[in-house]
């Protein structure tokens, strides 16, 4: 791996299909960190519900929050990047609650675009009938919050390049 370009750990946020889990890695390795796929860290029994189209309560998710909040405190000052929805604020806090300075990259698109991608994966658990749910939870960055808004139009190139310029712009953590 590459001399880290950031000691910032950043979670790559938005809701399903905006390409969370193809962008991570790609900025991960973009900026010489580790990657954490976010959905890795939910237990069974959520996998399940959301296979079966049933959207996650907040108390199905405080336990995969929490798990990806001790990841993300094990790399701080060393940098990492770390897939999640993090659709809430409230989800949001707790992150940082577990793992001060967190910065979010919160992936953006047409709900069109979004749902034509994910009509087009396979093999991924949750299904496209979940899209409005999620919309209907997503509460964007707020300006107190540290993080960057990144369009997900173009290629995944262009898409992780968009958002290495962003992180650019914010100051290292101290």
């Amino acid at each position: 791996m590459q001399q880290p370009q950031t000691s910032h750990v950043v979670v790559v946020m938005g809701v399903a299909g905006t390409g969370k889990t193809t962008i991570g890695p790609l900025l991960a390795a973009r900026l010489g960190v580790p990657y954490a796929e976010g959905d890795d860290f939910h237990p069974p029994a959520n996998i399940a519900k959301m296979s079966a189209g049933t959207p996650l309560t907040d108390e199905d998710r405080w336990p995969w929050l929490d798990a990806i909040g001790a990841w993300a405190h094990g790399r701080a000052g060393l940098g990492g990047v770390v897939s999640s929805s993090a659709l809430k604020r409230s989800y949001r806090d707790r992150l940082r609650a577990a793992a001060p300075g967190l910065v979010f990259v919160h992936l953006t698109g047409s709900r069109e675009l979004i749902e034509d991608r994910m009509s087009h994966r396979q093999g991924h658990f949750m299904p496209t009938a979940l899209l409005d749910s999620q919309f209907a939870t997503l509460q964007p960055l707020q300006s107190d919050e540290a993080g960057v808004a990144v369009d997900v139009s173009g290629t995944p190139e262009e898409i992780t390049e968009r958002a290495a310029r962003a992180l650019r712009t914010l100051p290292e953590p101290a």
